[in-house]
Protein backbone atom coordinates (compact mmCIF):
# COMPACT_ATOMS: atom_id res chain seq x y z
CA UNK A 1 0.00 0.00 0.00
CA UNK A 2 2.80 2.31 0.22
CA UNK A 3 4.85 1.67 -2.87
CA UNK A 4 4.92 4.31 -5.55
CA UNK A 5 1.75 4.72 -7.80
CA UNK A 6 1.50 4.88 -11.68
CA UNK A 7 -1.57 5.96 -12.97
CA UNK A 8 -3.06 4.69 -16.64
CA UNK A 9 -3.70 8.09 -18.10
CA UNK A 10 -7.27 9.81 -18.10
CA UNK A 11 -7.91 8.79 -21.82
CA UNK A 12 -7.75 4.69 -20.37
CA UNK A 13 -10.84 2.70 -19.37
CA UNK A 14 -8.80 1.95 -16.70
CA UNK A 15 -7.90 5.45 -15.10
CA UNK A 16 -9.60 5.73 -11.49
CA UNK A 17 -12.42 8.39 -12.78
CA UNK A 18 -13.71 5.81 -15.48
CA UNK A 19 -14.08 2.76 -13.20
CA UNK A 20 -17.24 1.99 -11.48
CA UNK A 21 -14.98 2.08 -8.37
CA UNK A 22 -14.53 5.81 -8.58
CA UNK A 23 -18.36 6.44 -9.01
CA UNK A 24 -19.10 4.12 -5.62
CA UNK A 25 -16.19 5.57 -3.73
CA UNK A 26 -17.86 9.39 -4.52
CA UNK A 27 -19.66 9.98 -2.00
CA UNK A 28 -22.82 11.94 -1.96
CA UNK A 29 -23.60 15.21 0.62
CA UNK A 30 -26.75 16.06 2.32
CA UNK A 31 -28.61 18.63 0.76
CA UNK A 32 -30.85 21.04 2.21
CA UNK A 33 -32.16 24.57 1.23
CA UNK A 34 -30.32 27.76 0.98
CA UNK A 35 -32.50 29.72 2.44
CA UNK A 36 -36.11 29.90 3.03
CA UNK A 37 -39.42 30.58 0.92
CA UNK A 38 -43.15 30.26 1.40
CA UNK A 39 -46.30 29.75 0.06
CA UNK A 40 -49.86 29.89 0.51
CA UNK A 41 -53.13 28.77 -0.56
CA UNK A 42 -56.29 26.38 0.07
CA UNK A 43 -55.58 22.67 1.82
CA UNK A 44 -57.66 20.53 -0.16
CA UNK A 45 -59.52 18.43 2.56
CA UNK A 46 -60.18 20.92 5.43
CA UNK A 47 -60.67 23.54 2.79
CA UNK A 48 -58.89 26.38 4.76
CA UNK A 49 -56.13 29.00 3.95
CA UNK A 50 -53.07 28.10 4.99
CA UNK A 51 -49.29 29.18 4.64
CA UNK A 52 -46.54 26.87 3.93
CA UNK A 53 -42.85 27.80 4.92
CA UNK A 54 -39.83 25.40 3.95
CA UNK A 55 -36.61 26.57 5.70
CA UNK A 56 -33.03 24.70 6.09
CA UNK A 57 -32.16 22.81 8.76
CA UNK A 58 -29.14 20.69 9.90
CA UNK A 59 -27.41 17.74 8.52
CA UNK A 60 -29.04 14.60 10.26
CA UNK A 61 -32.59 16.45 10.59
CA UNK A 62 -34.63 14.78 8.57
CA UNK A 63 -37.84 15.95 7.37
CA UNK A 64 -40.03 18.24 10.51
CA UNK A 65 -42.62 19.88 10.21
CA UNK A 66 -44.06 22.30 12.96
CA UNK A 67 -47.47 23.98 13.41
CA UNK A 68 -46.73 27.35 14.40
CA UNK A 69 -50.31 27.88 14.79
CA UNK A 70 -50.83 25.61 17.82
CA UNK A 71 -49.36 26.84 21.66
CA UNK A 72 -45.65 26.15 21.79
CA UNK A 73 -45.95 25.24 18.21
CA UNK A 74 -45.17 21.60 18.65
CA UNK A 75 -42.92 19.62 16.00
CA UNK A 76 -44.00 16.64 14.11
CA UNK A 77 -41.07 14.02 12.67
CA UNK A 78 -42.00 12.93 9.50
CA UNK A 79 -41.65 9.32 10.37
CA UNK A 80 -43.62 6.17 9.15
CA UNK A 81 -44.33 5.72 13.07
CA UNK A 82 -46.08 8.42 13.21
CA UNK A 83 -48.77 7.78 10.84
CA UNK A 84 -52.02 7.73 11.84
CA UNK A 85 -54.81 7.63 8.57
CA UNK A 86 -54.57 6.64 5.44
CA UNK A 87 -57.51 7.65 3.88
CA UNK A 88 -57.25 9.45 0.51
CA UNK A 89 -53.78 11.00 2.23
CA UNK A 90 -51.15 10.53 4.38
CA UNK A 91 -51.60 11.75 7.93
CA UNK A 92 -49.01 12.08 10.81
CA UNK A 93 -50.32 12.89 14.27
CA UNK A 94 -46.98 13.32 16.94
CA UNK A 95 -48.36 13.80 20.80
CA UNK A 96 -51.39 16.65 20.51
CA UNK A 97 -50.36 17.80 16.95
CA UNK A 98 -51.66 16.19 13.26
CA UNK A 99 -50.38 17.05 9.81
CA UNK A 100 -52.90 15.98 7.10
CA UNK A 101 -51.97 15.06 3.22
CA UNK A 102 -47.92 15.62 3.49
CA UNK A 103 -47.29 13.27 0.87
CA UNK A 104 -47.23 16.17 -2.07
CA UNK A 105 -44.57 17.82 -0.31
CA UNK A 106 -42.21 15.21 1.14
CA UNK A 107 -42.44 13.96 -2.11
CA UNK A 108 -40.92 17.34 -3.59
CA UNK A 109 -38.29 17.26 -1.41
CA UNK A 110 -37.28 13.71 -1.47
CA UNK A 111 -37.57 14.29 -5.21
CA UNK A 112 -35.46 16.75 -5.70
CA UNK A 113 -32.96 15.41 -3.25
CA UNK A 114 -33.32 17.33 -0.63
CA UNK A 115 -32.44 15.77 2.68
CA UNK A 116 -33.08 18.30 5.67
CA UNK A 117 -35.85 20.43 5.84
CA UNK A 118 -38.32 22.66 8.57
CA UNK A 119 -41.76 22.73 7.26
CA UNK A 120 -43.54 25.58 9.05
CA UNK A 121 -47.50 25.83 8.94
CA UNK A 122 -49.98 27.90 10.25
CA UNK A 123 -52.64 25.01 10.14
CA UNK A 124 -52.68 21.14 9.48
CA UNK A 125 -52.39 20.76 6.18
CA UNK A 126 -50.20 22.03 3.54
CA UNK A 127 -51.68 23.87 0.63
CA UNK A 128 -53.19 21.89 -2.50
CA UNK A 129 -51.82 23.97 -4.97
CA UNK A 130 -52.78 22.42 -8.53
CA UNK A 131 -53.03 19.05 -6.89
CA UNK A 132 -49.34 18.33 -7.88
CA UNK A 133 -46.20 18.69 -6.90
CA UNK A 134 -44.92 21.43 -8.91
CA UNK A 135 -45.53 23.84 -6.66
CA UNK A 136 -43.42 22.52 -4.27
CA UNK A 137 -40.92 22.25 -6.79
CA UNK A 138 -40.94 25.58 -7.77
CA UNK A 139 -40.62 27.00 -4.47
CA UNK A 140 -37.67 24.57 -3.54
CA UNK A 141 -36.15 26.12 -6.65
CA UNK A 142 -36.76 29.00 -5.41
CA UNK A 143 -35.25 28.40 -2.07
CA UNK A 144 -32.00 26.95 -3.39
CA UNK A 145 -30.51 23.83 -2.40
CA UNK A 146 -27.04 23.30 -1.65
CA UNK A 147 -24.43 20.60 0.38
CA UNK A 148 -23.73 20.11 3.61
CA UNK A 149 -20.83 18.70 5.01
CA UNK A 150 -22.05 15.51 6.09
CA UNK A 151 -22.36 12.71 4.38
CA UNK A 152 -26.02 11.34 2.64
CA UNK A 153 -26.14 7.34 3.49
CA UNK A 154 -29.06 6.23 1.49
CA UNK A 155 -30.57 2.60 2.63
CA UNK A 156 -29.85 0.23 0.07
CA UNK A 157 -31.24 -3.43 0.67
CA UNK A 158 -29.63 -6.47 0.78
CA UNK A 159 -32.47 -8.62 -0.25
CA UNK A 160 -35.95 -8.06 -1.62
CA UNK A 161 -38.46 -6.54 0.52
CA UNK A 162 -42.58 -7.97 -0.87
CA UNK A 163 -45.88 -7.38 0.61
CA UNK A 164 -49.44 -7.75 -0.12
CA UNK A 165 -52.47 -6.27 1.27
CA UNK A 166 -56.71 -7.46 1.57
CA UNK A 167 -57.46 -5.04 -0.99
CA UNK A 168 -54.90 -6.37 -3.88
CA UNK A 169 -52.16 -3.74 -3.31
CA UNK A 170 -48.56 -5.91 -4.95
CA UNK A 171 -45.33 -3.26 -3.40
CA UNK A 172 -41.74 -5.10 -3.71
CA UNK A 173 -38.79 -3.60 -3.73
CA UNK A 174 -35.60 -4.76 -5.11
CA UNK A 175 -31.82 -4.38 -5.22
CA UNK A 176 -30.86 -1.77 -7.15
CA UNK A 177 -28.08 1.20 -7.79
CA UNK A 178 -30.54 3.41 -8.05
CA UNK A 179 -33.69 4.81 -7.62
CA UNK A 180 -36.04 3.34 -9.65
CA UNK A 181 -40.17 3.05 -9.61
CA UNK A 182 -41.94 0.58 -11.74
CA UNK A 183 -45.86 1.17 -11.11
CA UNK A 184 -49.11 -0.45 -12.47
CA UNK A 185 -52.38 1.84 -11.50
CA UNK A 186 -55.67 0.48 -12.28
CA UNK A 187 -59.17 1.19 -10.47
CA UNK A 188 -61.30 -2.10 -9.13
CA UNK A 189 -62.97 -2.23 -12.84
CA UNK A 190 -59.86 -1.89 -14.56
CA UNK A 191 -60.43 1.61 -16.33
CA UNK A 192 -58.04 4.06 -17.19
CA UNK A 193 -54.87 1.04 -16.91
CA UNK A 194 -51.73 2.32 -17.25
CA UNK A 195 -47.70 1.55 -16.48
CA UNK A 196 -44.49 3.45 -15.94
CA UNK A 197 -41.48 2.41 -15.08
CA UNK A 198 -38.56 5.85 -14.27
CA UNK A 199 -35.39 5.96 -12.73
CA UNK A 200 -36.15 8.64 -10.88
CA UNK A 201 -33.40 11.96 -10.23
CA UNK A 202 -33.87 15.47 -9.35
CA UNK A 203 -34.48 16.10 -13.20
CA UNK A 204 -36.47 13.37 -14.13
CA UNK A 205 -38.81 14.16 -11.09
CA UNK A 206 -38.91 17.42 -11.84
CA UNK A 207 -40.09 17.48 -15.44
CA UNK A 208 -42.05 13.71 -15.41
CA UNK A 209 -44.00 13.53 -11.89
CA UNK A 210 -43.92 16.58 -10.45
CA UNK A 211 -46.67 17.75 -12.62
CA UNK A 212 -49.20 15.30 -12.63
CA UNK A 213 -52.32 16.07 -10.45
CA UNK A 214 -54.19 13.94 -8.10
CA UNK A 215 -57.55 12.44 -9.26
CA UNK A 216 -60.68 11.10 -7.71
CA UNK A 217 -63.22 8.86 -9.46
CA UNK A 218 -67.01 10.94 -9.69
CA UNK A 219 -68.60 7.98 -7.73
CA UNK A 220 -66.53 8.28 -4.36
CA UNK A 221 -66.79 12.12 -4.61
CA UNK A 222 -69.83 12.00 -2.66
CA UNK A 223 -68.87 9.74 0.38
CA UNK A 224 -65.64 11.11 0.84
CA UNK A 225 -67.99 14.79 1.48
CA UNK A 226 -69.93 13.11 3.73
CA UNK A 227 -66.79 12.12 5.60
CA UNK A 228 -65.37 16.09 5.90
CA UNK A 229 -62.93 15.27 3.20
CA UNK A 230 -62.11 17.20 0.18
CA UNK A 231 -63.85 20.47 1.21
CA UNK A 232 -61.11 22.59 -0.94
CA UNK A 233 -61.68 20.51 -3.84
CA UNK A 234 -62.46 21.79 -7.21
CA UNK A 235 -61.44 20.84 -10.75
CA UNK A 236 -58.72 23.54 -10.36
CA UNK A 237 -56.76 21.25 -8.00
CA UNK A 238 -57.96 17.42 -9.38
CA UNK A 239 -58.70 15.18 -12.24
CA UNK A 240 -62.39 13.67 -11.70
CA UNK A 241 -62.84 10.60 -13.82
CA UNK A 242 -66.40 9.94 -14.75
CA UNK A 243 -67.00 6.88 -16.96
CA UNK A 244 -64.48 6.98 -20.03
CA UNK A 245 -64.21 10.99 -19.37
CA UNK A 246 -61.75 13.10 -17.39
CA UNK A 247 -62.75 16.50 -15.80
CA UNK A 248 -60.57 19.15 -15.46
CA UNK A 249 -60.21 22.90 -16.06
CA UNK A 250 -57.41 21.78 -18.57
CA UNK A 251 -56.69 19.04 -20.82
CA UNK A 252 -54.32 16.11 -19.21
CA UNK A 253 -50.67 17.51 -18.73
CA UNK A 254 -49.72 13.59 -19.77
CA UNK A 255 -51.59 10.72 -21.61
CA UNK A 256 -50.49 8.60 -18.24
CA UNK A 257 -51.51 11.22 -15.72
CA UNK A 258 -53.04 9.18 -13.08
CA UNK A 259 -49.57 6.36 -12.99
CA UNK A 260 -47.34 9.39 -12.75
CA UNK A 261 -49.26 10.69 -9.85
CA UNK A 262 -49.27 7.42 -8.34
CA UNK A 263 -45.55 7.19 -8.43
CA UNK A 264 -45.07 11.22 -6.89
CA UNK A 265 -47.31 9.61 -4.11
CA UNK A 266 -45.33 6.86 -3.81
CA UNK A 267 -42.25 8.62 -3.53
CA UNK A 268 -43.60 10.84 -0.90
CA UNK A 269 -44.96 8.30 1.51
CA UNK A 270 -41.65 6.43 1.11
CA UNK A 271 -39.74 9.30 2.54
CA UNK A 272 -41.46 8.59 5.56
CA UNK A 273 -38.76 5.53 5.66
CA UNK A 274 -36.34 8.57 7.27
CA UNK A 275 -33.50 8.18 4.73
CA UNK A 276 -33.17 7.77 1.25
CA UNK A 277 -33.70 4.45 -0.43
CA UNK A 278 -31.20 2.87 -3.10
CA UNK A 279 -33.98 0.33 -4.51
CA UNK A 280 -36.35 -1.03 -7.36
CA UNK A 281 -39.79 0.00 -6.35
CA UNK A 282 -42.65 -2.43 -8.30
CA UNK A 283 -45.72 -1.33 -7.34
CA UNK A 284 -49.37 -3.08 -8.58
CA UNK A 285 -52.43 -0.35 -7.78
CA UNK A 286 -50.66 1.31 -4.87
CA UNK A 287 -52.10 3.67 -2.77
CA UNK A 288 -51.27 5.62 0.67
CA UNK A 289 -51.94 2.54 2.99
CA UNK A 290 -49.79 0.26 0.79
CA UNK A 291 -47.15 2.85 0.52
CA UNK A 292 -46.88 3.43 4.02
CA UNK A 293 -46.93 -0.21 5.06
CA UNK A 294 -43.69 -0.47 2.27
CA UNK A 295 -42.38 2.63 4.11
CA UNK A 296 -42.41 0.72 7.71
CA UNK A 297 -41.26 -2.58 6.75
CA UNK A 298 -37.85 -0.66 4.45
CA UNK A 299 -37.81 1.36 8.53
CA UNK A 300 -37.53 -2.21 9.84
CA UNK A 301 -35.45 -3.95 7.69
CA UNK A 302 -32.51 -1.28 8.44
CA UNK A 303 -33.49 -1.07 12.04
CA UNK A 304 -32.70 -4.95 11.89
CA UNK A 305 -29.27 -4.13 10.41
CA UNK A 306 -28.94 -1.81 12.78
CA UNK A 307 -29.50 -4.45 15.77
CA UNK A 308 -27.27 -6.63 14.65
CA UNK A 309 -24.13 -3.91 16.21
CA UNK A 310 -23.77 -5.43 20.01
CA UNK A 311 -22.86 -2.23 20.54
CA UNK A 312 -25.14 0.85 21.37
CA UNK A 313 -25.12 3.72 18.94
CA UNK A 314 -24.46 6.47 20.56
CA UNK A 315 -23.65 9.58 18.30
CA UNK A 316 -26.30 11.20 16.14
CA UNK A 317 -24.47 10.96 13.05
CA UNK A 318 -26.10 8.17 10.73
CA UNK A 319 -24.69 4.91 10.99
CA UNK A 320 -23.13 2.80 7.94
CA UNK A 321 -23.98 -0.99 6.70
CA UNK A 322 -21.96 -2.99 4.92
CA UNK A 323 -23.36 -1.72 1.33
CA UNK A 324 -22.70 2.30 2.64
CA UNK A 325 -19.23 1.07 3.49
CA UNK A 326 -18.60 -0.04 0.17
CA UNK A 327 -19.35 3.19 -1.36
CA UNK A 328 -17.20 4.59 0.82
CA UNK A 329 -14.19 2.03 0.48
CA UNK A 330 -12.69 0.50 -2.57
CA UNK A 331 -11.97 -3.01 -1.08
CA UNK A 332 -13.90 -6.08 -1.69
CA UNK A 333 -13.75 -9.61 -0.70
CA UNK A 334 -11.62 -10.86 0.63
CA UNK A 335 -9.83 -7.63 1.44
CA UNK A 336 -12.43 -5.70 2.73
CA UNK A 337 -12.45 -5.64 7.11
CA UNK A 338 -15.41 -3.31 8.04
CA UNK A 339 -18.61 -4.97 7.65
CA UNK A 340 -20.26 -1.41 9.21
CA UNK A 341 -19.52 1.77 11.47
CA UNK A 342 -22.04 1.77 14.41
CA UNK A 343 -20.51 5.17 15.52
CA UNK A 344 -19.43 8.49 14.63
CA UNK A 345 -18.31 11.17 17.03
CA UNK A 346 -17.68 14.25 15.67
CA UNK A 347 -15.13 14.77 12.27
CA UNK A 348 -12.91 13.08 14.03
CA UNK A 349 -13.78 9.59 15.79
CA UNK A 350 -15.55 6.65 14.69
CA UNK A 351 -16.25 2.75 15.38
CA UNK A 352 -16.02 -0.09 12.91
CA UNK A 353 -17.02 -3.58 13.31
CA UNK A 354 -15.77 -6.82 11.86
CA UNK A 355 -17.16 -10.44 12.67
CA UNK A 356 -14.62 -12.59 12.56
CA UNK A 357 -15.88 -16.00 10.85
CA UNK A 358 -14.25 -19.48 10.51
CA UNK A 359 -15.04 -18.68 7.06
CA UNK A 360 -12.21 -15.96 6.15
CA UNK A 361 -10.18 -16.82 3.56
CA UNK A 362 -6.93 -16.57 5.73
CA UNK A 363 -7.35 -19.15 8.30
CA UNK A 364 -7.15 -21.76 5.57
CA UNK A 365 -3.23 -20.82 6.12
CA UNK A 366 -2.52 -19.01 8.98
CA UNK A 367 -1.80 -21.22 11.50
CA UNK A 368 -4.73 -23.43 10.08
CA UNK A 369 -4.92 -26.10 13.33
CA UNK A 370 -4.81 -23.41 15.70
CA UNK A 371 -6.92 -20.15 13.89
CA UNK A 372 -5.49 -16.51 14.44
CA UNK A 373 -6.71 -13.32 12.63
CA UNK A 374 -3.40 -11.85 11.36
CA UNK A 375 -2.20 -8.82 13.51
CA UNK A 376 -1.69 -7.22 9.94
CA UNK A 377 -4.88 -7.36 8.98
CA UNK A 378 -6.26 -5.75 12.25
CA UNK A 379 -3.90 -3.00 10.90
CA UNK A 380 -5.52 -3.12 7.94
CA UNK A 381 -8.95 -3.07 9.01
CA UNK A 382 -7.56 -0.24 11.12
CA UNK A 383 -6.42 1.74 8.20
CA UNK A 384 -10.29 1.02 7.03
CA UNK A 385 -11.71 2.70 9.56
CA UNK A 386 -9.33 5.69 8.89
CA UNK A 387 -10.06 5.85 5.82
CA UNK A 388 -13.74 6.21 6.56
CA UNK A 389 -13.44 8.95 9.02
CA UNK A 390 -11.15 11.16 6.39
CA UNK A 391 -13.53 10.80 3.29
CA UNK A 392 -16.08 11.86 4.98
CA UNK A 393 -14.65 15.63 5.07
CA UNK A 394 -15.97 17.60 1.98
CA UNK A 395 -12.51 19.00 0.91
CA UNK A 396 -11.67 14.51 0.62
CA UNK A 397 -14.72 14.00 -1.77
CA UNK A 398 -13.46 11.89 -4.26
CA UNK A 399 -9.93 11.19 -3.27
CA UNK A 400 -8.38 7.82 -1.57
CA UNK A 401 -6.05 7.81 1.82
CA UNK A 402 -2.79 5.05 1.23
CA UNK A 403 -1.40 3.50 4.34
CA UNK A 404 1.80 5.25 4.86
CA UNK A 405 3.24 3.64 7.78
CA UNK A 406 2.08 1.79 11.43
CA UNK A 407 4.13 3.19 14.30
CA UNK A 408 3.56 2.46 18.33
CA UNK A 409 2.23 -1.15 17.39
CA UNK A 410 1.13 -3.39 19.46
CA UNK A 411 -0.26 -7.06 19.36
CA UNK A 412 -1.88 -7.71 22.85
CA UNK A 413 -4.39 -10.70 22.15
CA UNK A 414 -5.21 -13.45 19.64
CA UNK A 415 -8.16 -12.79 18.04
CA UNK A 416 -9.91 -16.15 17.07
CA UNK A 417 -13.15 -17.16 14.99
CA UNK A 418 -16.12 -15.83 16.52
CA UNK A 419 -14.59 -13.06 18.21
CA UNK A 420 -16.40 -9.77 17.29
CA UNK A 421 -13.54 -6.67 16.23
CA UNK A 422 -14.68 -3.35 17.14
CA UNK A 423 -12.27 -0.80 15.28
CA UNK A 424 -11.78 2.32 17.32
CA UNK A 425 -9.98 5.17 15.33
CA UNK A 426 -9.55 8.89 16.33
CA UNK A 427 -7.53 11.04 13.53
CA UNK A 428 -4.59 12.89 15.38
CA UNK A 429 -3.89 15.26 11.92
CA UNK A 430 -6.20 15.47 8.79
CA UNK A 431 -4.25 18.19 6.88
CA UNK A 432 -4.08 18.90 3.14
CA UNK A 433 -2.41 16.04 1.97
CA UNK A 434 -1.50 14.28 5.12
CA UNK A 435 -3.77 12.42 7.65
CA UNK A 436 -2.43 10.60 11.37
CA UNK A 437 -4.71 8.38 13.23
CA UNK A 438 -4.68 6.79 16.49
CA UNK A 439 -6.61 2.87 16.48
CA UNK A 440 -7.00 0.23 18.12
CA UNK A 441 -8.91 -3.10 18.32
CA UNK A 442 -11.57 -4.06 21.23
CA UNK A 443 -12.49 -7.59 21.61
CA UNK A 444 -15.27 -7.93 24.47
CA UNK A 445 -13.74 -4.84 25.87
CA UNK A 446 -10.08 -5.53 25.72
CA UNK A 447 -7.80 -3.74 22.96
CA UNK A 448 -5.87 -6.80 21.32
CA UNK A 449 -4.30 -4.62 19.26
CA UNK A 450 -3.06 -0.69 18.57
CA UNK A 451 -0.99 1.62 16.45
CA UNK A 452 -0.71 4.70 14.98
CA UNK A 453 -1.33 4.89 11.58
CA UNK A 454 0.06 7.55 9.03
CA UNK A 455 -1.62 8.35 5.56
CA UNK A 456 -1.41 9.76 2.06
CA UNK A 457 -4.49 11.73 0.72
CA UNK A 458 -4.36 12.18 -2.91
CA UNK A 459 -6.61 12.27 -6.10
CA UNK A 460 -7.24 9.43 -7.78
Amino acid sequence: MGASLRMPPASSPYHPHNTLIHRRFSMELQRTLAKSASLSGAALHNGGNVTLTIHPAAAGHGYKFRRTDLPDEPIVDALVDHVKTVERSTTLVQGNAKIQTVEHILSALAGLGVDNALIEMDANEPPIGDGSAAPYVALIQEAGIIDQESVRAPFELGQPIHLETNGGSIMSVFPHTGFKISCTQANHDGRFTQYLSLEITPEVYAREIAPARTFVHYEDVKDLMEKGLIKGGSLENALVIRGESVLSKEPLRFQDEFVRHKILDIIGDLALAGRPLRGHVVAVRPGHGPNTELARAIAKRHSDILAMAPTPVTSAAPVMDINEVMRVLPHRYPFLMVDRVVEFDGETKAVGVKSVSINEPFFQGHFPGHPVMPGVLQLEAMAQVASIVMMRKTENTGKIGYFMSADEVKFRKPVFPGDTLFIHVEMLKARKNLGKASCKCVVNGDVVSEGVLLFGIINK
